[in-house]
């Protein structure tokens, strides 16, 4: 389980069918092979650990879901390891299950903040309340408010400039993680989905 709160970005080191390698730092301290990583919010095994990069399997329903299959060799990422059984919650119960991708709409600017207007498939709409919390490519964010398409978060200048958010560009997509708590209410409200 992670909490949204990206510890670093990350780049790509490379890029091979099948897998990704990263170049990090501080995620490196106590990585190992098998322990889970969330990049860009998608969580993923590492399959191979060096002193400053890692590298992760990445399978057909992967690049399906998450916007990881438009990465290339130099690419910035959000990093997060799992929270720690004695760690601070700072965000909100992020699986790493990315839902689908979105689509960042709009850019504006609102005092030192951003606002961000991001379009998303119906299947993450339903789950999208006002003040209720997204995953946007692994970070933990606030819904300033949405409709049936689309939903407005703010970045603060911190977010915006440590996380991939803050470099984002109008058309590029993102990886949506609705709140799972949201999902699994609307499964018990509406009965197993056929």
């Amino acid at each position: 389980m992670f909490t949204g709160i990206v510890e670093e970005v990350g780049y790509v080191q490379s890029v091979e069918p099948g897998g990704l390698t990263f170049r990090a730092s501080r995620v490196m301290s106590d990585l190992k092979v098998s322990d889970s990583i969330n990049v860009n919010g998608t969580c993923l095994t590492v399959t191979s650990c060096g002193e400053h990069t890692f590298s992760v399997d990445v399978v057909s329903e992967t690049l399906r879901r998450t916007n990881l299959g438009s990465l290339g060799a130099g690419d910035p990422v959000d990093l997060e390891r799992p929270l720690a059984v004695d760690g601070r919650f700072g965000g909100h119960i992020v699986q790493g299950h990315v839902d689908a991708t979105g689509t960042l709409d709009s850019i504006s600017e609102d005092g030192d903040a951003l606002l961000l207007r991001l379009q998303g498939p119906s299947s993450i709409m339903r789950y999208v309340v006002e003040k209720g919390f997204i995953a946007v490519d692994g970070v933990s964010l606030t819904v300033v408010n949405c409709d049936d398409r689309s939903f407005i978060v703010t970045i603060i200048p911190f977010t915006r400039d440590n996380t991939v958010l803050g470099s984002k560009k109008v058309g590029e997509p993102v990886n949506l993680e609705a709140d799972i708590i949201a999902k699994y209410v609307d499964r018990l409200h509406s009965g197993p989905q056929r």
